[in-house]
């Protein structure tokens, strides 16, 4: 429940901050080799902040959603099914780990990383109190 909690929050965070790339700001400037200042200077590049920020928008519409989801899924009357324990598990768990693998292997900078390990340890945790659920 604590990782939806978590997701939801990210995901408004990227969908209503103003300039959402300076929120990972040293690891997007160093995969881009170039300073978003810089980036933005060029004529042909003043339409980019607002596309970047469409993106962002819907990517922190999908995280909320991805949250809301693990959220409503983990409720006490929805998570007694088996079933759904065990869909909730591997798709939480197989989210997690590759999550932190794509962020290490492209964005290895960025503060996002110690959330990524947070929520692995958070995943382990539930995976053993669901061994003795």
């Amino acid at each position: 429940m604590i990782m939806g909690i978590i997701m939801i929050f990210l995901g408004l965070r990227w969908m209503f901050v103003e300039q959402p790339w300076m929120l990972d700001k040293v690891a997007n400037e160093e995969r881009l080799g170039m300073s978003f200042d810089k980036l933005f200077e060029p004529n042909i590049n003043n339409t980019l902040p607002g596309y970047l920020r469409q993106i962002y928008r819907f990517f922190g519409l999908w995280v909320m959603i991805i949250g809301l989801f693990i959220t409503s899924f983990s409720r006490p009357s929805i998570i007694n099914d088996k079933q759904i324990r065990i869909s909730l598990m591997f798709c939480i768990g197989i989210m997690v780990c590759l999550a932190l693998i794509l962020a290490h292997i492209l964005i290895p900078s960025s503060p996002f990383i110690y959330l990524g390990w947070f929520l692995v340890l958070m995943y382990c945790v539930s995976a053993l109190n669901y061994k003795k659920f």
